[in-house]
């Protein structure tokens, strides 16, 4: 169709974080299509060097708010990576359990106050409040049991604090699994209404094939913690590997850097993830993607919501379980660590450098130190997922609004504002970058 159109949303809404959408169609041709990061660069990666590794985590888990215990986990996953220590089966197992936490509780806000809103016709949570008060009540619920769980488990989802380089400073006791045992089981009973609510919108139907990139196993865990790097285009590296993946570079309207792989762009997320793991999803996620229509490979990026709603019955699930096998076999209170630095030397420093590569709910985070025989770091480098979306989101952009100029303007400029927030993106963690012109010099 041929028409002019100009799109500027200033400060788009129910995203974490600042970002512009301009869109200038003339004569039917797309001329710009651009997700403007425009918050300033927080420095965390010079904020990092010359601070001890065992300081990392705690720091790291400041860039973000939601993201906090991934950052946490990632944060270690290097530093132990750099240090040479391997964590014990009982510590992998409560980190496994407090990512599932942070998927959960992530997912649960978007789905259900963020993008729901969208689906049925109000302009945010509040007008839910009247059309539908007990979606809300329920999201509310759900996040309050998955905080309950990560402040039992962490001491608080915001900035955890027993979380750290060589294990936990407190592990759960028995009552505090009983509790989170009982929370989980409400957090599910609460996800089969949620599944059929979403199962009754209708999401926009728009397709773009593109790159996937997510962590991949050869065995039968859905990769979350740990894994290779794998790509729906057949790549497959080792995290060491991650910056030929990311591939960053920089674009003038943007204070985030962009990502390509073996394409112009590539996506990370839960949809990612879906499409490379589906086959490996808890048989209970399985049944809900089967009920809800998702397929793998999956190329509508809306859909990103019904992959995080699969991923919370998983999330759910393997979360219900973890504890149960934690109050069958108990808790090793022996090896719960004395505090957050390495005060009695309980793990050897050494020179080296290390590479921790995570799944978060916005998609694979990774976390690069390089430390001095005291164990002091001389470099860092952190690349988030939502760094890695961004040119996927413009391309998607760039093929989306050709099909959709019969609409009017206001609808062509919710449509793209749906788009954007349907990757769920964390802008404030994404600027990693700052363009500085110096006058008279």
């Amino acid at each position: 169709m041929r028409r002019d159109v100009a799109v500027k949303v200033e400060f788009l809404t129910r995203v974490e974080g600042h970002g512009h959408i301009v869109v200038n169609v003339r004569d039917g041709v797309v001329e710009r299509a651009e997700l403007q990061i425009v918050e300033a660069p927080r420095f965390f990666e010079a904020i990092l060097r010359g601070r001890s590794i065992f300081e990392a985590q705690h720091i790291t888990s400041r860039i973000c708010g939601i993201c906090a215990c991934g950052h946490s986990l990632a944060s270690i996953q290097a530093a132990e990576h750099a240090l040479g220590f391997s964590p014990s089966a009982q510590t992998v197992l409560l980190r496994t359990l407090l990512l599932h936490m942070e998927l959960l509780d992530s997912h649960v806000l978007h789905i259900n106050l963020l993008v729901a809103p969208d689906l049925l016709g109000v302009q945010s949570f509040i007008g839910m409040m009247k059309e539908n008060p007990e979606a809300v009540r329920r999201a509310l619920r759900m996040k309050q049991a998955c905080n309950t769980v990560c402040d039992l488990l962490v001491g608080r989802h915001v900035h955890p604090i027993s979380c750290v380089i060589g294990g936990f400073t407190k592990l759960p006791t028995t009552t505090q699994l009983v509790t989170m045992r009982d929370q989980l089981v409400q957090l599910r009973d609460d996800l089969l209404p949620t599944v059929e609510l979403i199962r009754t919108l209708s999401f926009p139907e728009f397709c773009r094939e593109t790159e996937y990139v997510a962590l991949c196993s050869d065995d039968d865990v859905y990769p979350l913690l740990s894994g290779a790097i794998a790509s729906s285009d057949g790549v497959r590296k080792a995290k060491e590997d991650y910056r030929s993946i990311t591939n960053e570079f920089l674009v003038q309207h943007s204070s985030a850097k962009h990502a390509r792989l073996s394409r112009n762009s590539y996506a990370v997320g839960a949809l990612a993830r879906f499409n490379l793991n589906a086959a490996k999803l808890h048989p209970s996620a399985q049944a809900v993607a089967a009920e809800l229509g998702l397929r793998a490979p999956c190329c509508n990026p809306y859909l990103n919501t019904v992959a995080q709603l699969v991923e919370c019955v998983h999330c759910s699930e393997e979360a219900l379980m973890i504890v149960e096998q934690l109050l069958a076999e108990g808790i090793d209170q022996g090896e719960a660590v004395s505090g957050g630095g390495n005060e009695n030397q309980r793990i050897p420093v050494r020179a080296g450098r290390g590479i921790g590569a995570v799944e978060v709910p916005r998609g694979i985070l990774f976390h690069d130190y390089t430390i001095d025989d005291k164990g002091m770091i001389e470099h860092a480098n952190c690349v988030i997922p939502t760094g890695q979306n961004l040119q996927n989101i413009e391309d998607d952009m760039h093929r989306l609004v050709p099909e959709i100029l019969v609409r009017s303007d206001a609808e062509i400029t919710l449509a793209l504002e749906m788009l954007v927030r349907a990757y769920d993106p964390c802008i404030s963690c994404s600027t990693h970058f700052l363009k500085i012109d110096f006058v008279g010099r």
